[in-house]
């Protein structure tokens, strides 16, 4: 986190990001923590959407598409009912 950069900063930045994906749009951790303004802060997303309430965490995976572990079914269900492709339990991901 940058020095002149607060903690409430970062959750601030980081909500507005997730809110900002539309219903289909997927982001990794890390492409929300750039957006942010905090690149290389992919956990620091993972924790904010971990206690963050009422954000589309559902949006988010990680690099490598892999749902949140131990909410994968949730999380599947929410995508496919917003038209995001999943293969073998990862997103898949286009362009």
């Amino acid at each position: 986190m940058p020095v002149e950069a607060t903690e409430g900063d970062f959750v601030e930045a980081v909500e507005a990001a997730v809110r900002a994906l539309g219903p289909g749009e997927v982001a990794t951790y890390g492409e929300i923590a750039e957006e942010a303004g905090f690149p290389g802060a992919a956990r620091g997303v993972g924790r904010v959407l971990a206690t963050a309430e009422g954000l589309p965490w559902w949006r988010v995976v990680a690099a490598n598409g892999r749902l949140v572990p131990g909410l994968e079914q949730e999380h599947a269900r929410r995508l496919t009912e917003e038209g995001v492709a999943l293969l073998r339990g990862r997103v898949r991901r286009t362009g």
